[in-house]
């Protein structure tokens, strides 16, 4: 299988054991959840499910920034407990999630729950010259990482603005470059906090996902995702955090970022209120008519909310599932080998979906047509139904699969009882 690494900048051979470790970018829970996020969260999900269906042993990790400047903005805003608005959010991008049929995480930590492990390894980090202090916070000192910037290879004018956009304060004074990023932040007045060596205070935005991912999964993750929009500063900062320490083993084999999904000419975010909220798309389309409309669209290339791509994926289901419920005739089956490897090819090129999608349309007309015909058309039905399962349609079945329900259930079950506790 080729994938693009961001890494290398190109399209790499890909050549994991038998078990794969895939971590990819959580929410910040508020505003959730919009086409973007399920875009990001959908290539995730269709190549684990790719993977598993060649035999691969995927364990998946999905994070949820559940402490950030944002998530305390939004709830002091709203004059709500920022614990009860995460935890309310979460739960709605459970929902979403099981609506969609993304297959569950085998973790799905929060950022609070490892409080003790980020302060571990911001010690790490001071331990390893690469870290200082200065008044109850602890930054991370890119110039003594030469390798800060490969994996985007931007240089320090390109990166200030970037990270300046994306949460930087570049005139802190108690830092020594502006580019810099705070590993642990001392608490600022009626904000939460958590005891450590340095002060009260919480973590930065970039050691939570570094922490959580080499506390789950060990020092070198094979696939980490994204949107591509976190390829800098955040991925960038998580690579310097996580090297140093390991003695310079890689942090992630494969870079996967997904591109930016656009509305009315705007990339879609939080900030700029443009928002495709998938509850509300689901008001009017099957799941699996959206994910068919993702799959549409490579995750490489930006593209924008368009309702007349959205009619063809509605058209694209309704074939499969009139091919699915075709009568199956006696005599000489449809042979269905040439689909499965044009499929397999399209899948392994790059996770070309748009390419996958055209063998799935050629193969349900094909059931469709040699049915009329009176043909056996069994074993081409099992096929499209195989092709179904990796990208993960709902097909004839009455809702999402079981494993997806129960494996979605038991994170919303805790998230329940969390804004319970909090509530109360």
């Amino acid at each position: 299988m080729k994938l693009f690494n961001t890494l290398s900048n190109s399209v790499d051979d890909i050549s994991f054991g038998d078990q794969v470790r895939f971590y990819t970018c959580g929410i910040t829970p508020y505003d959730t959840t919009h086409l973007g996020h399920a875009f990001t969260y959908f290539i995730s999900d269709i190549l684990i499910r790719y993977l598993e269906s060649q035999g691969k042993e995927v364990t998946y990790v999905q994070n949820v920034t559940d402490i950030d400047d944002d998530i305390l903005k939004k709830a002091g805003e709203e004059g709500e407990d920022w614990r009860v608005l995460g935890n309310r959010w979460t739960r709605h991008f459970i929902n979403d999630m099981e609506s969609l049929n993304m297959r569950p995480p085998d973790y799905f930590p929060r950022a609070t729950d490892v409080i003790p492990e980020i302060i571990s390894e911001v010690q790490n980090l001071l331990d390893c010259g690469v870290a200082y202090e200065g008044a109850g916070n602890v930054y991370f000192n890119i110039d003594s990482w030469a390798e800060f910037g490969k994996l985007t290879g931007l240089d320090r004018q390109e990166m200030l603005p970037i990270a300046n956009e994306r949460g930087n304060y570049p005139d802190d004074p108690n830092k020594r470059d502006p580019l810099d990023f705070v590993l642990w932040q001392a608490q600022s007045p009626g904000e939460p906090a958590w005891e450590s060596p340095w002060g009260p205070g919480r973590p930065g935005w970039h050691i939570e996902c570094s922490t959580m991912a080499t506390h789950l999964m060990g020092e070198t993750i094979d696939i980490h995702s994204g949107g591509k929009d976190l390829a800098f500063p955040h991925h960038e900062c998580e690579i310097a955090q996580v090297e140093p320490i390991s003695g310079r083993q890689p942090y992630v084999r494969q870079w996967l970022h997904v591109a930016m999904v656009r509305h009315e000419g705007e990339k879609m975010s939080k900030s700029l209120g443009n928002l495709v909220m998938i509850s509300d798309l689901l008001q009017d389309n099957s799941a699996d008519t959206i994910r068919l409309y993702l799959a549409m669209h490579h995750y490489r290339d930006p593209w924008s909310y368009n309702w007349f791509e959205l009619f063809k994926a509605e058209r694209l289901d309704r074939d499969i599932k009139l091919a699915l419920a075709a009568e199956e005739f006696p005599g000489e089956p449809t042979d269905p080998t040439p689909f499965r490897k044009k499929f397999q090819k399209a899948m392994e090129d790059d996770l070309d979906t748009p390419g996958s999608l055209q063998v799935v349309q050629d193969l349900a007309s094909k059931i469709i047509s040699d049915s009329q015909a009176q043909r056996n058309v069994g074993l081409a039905q099992d096929l499209l139904r195989e092709f179904g399962d990796v990208l993960g349609l709902q097909m004839d079945r009455p809702g999402p699969s079981e494993d997806v329900r129960n494996g979605w259930n038991r994170y919303r079950e805790n998230f329940t009882e969390l804004i319970e506790q909090s509530s109360g």
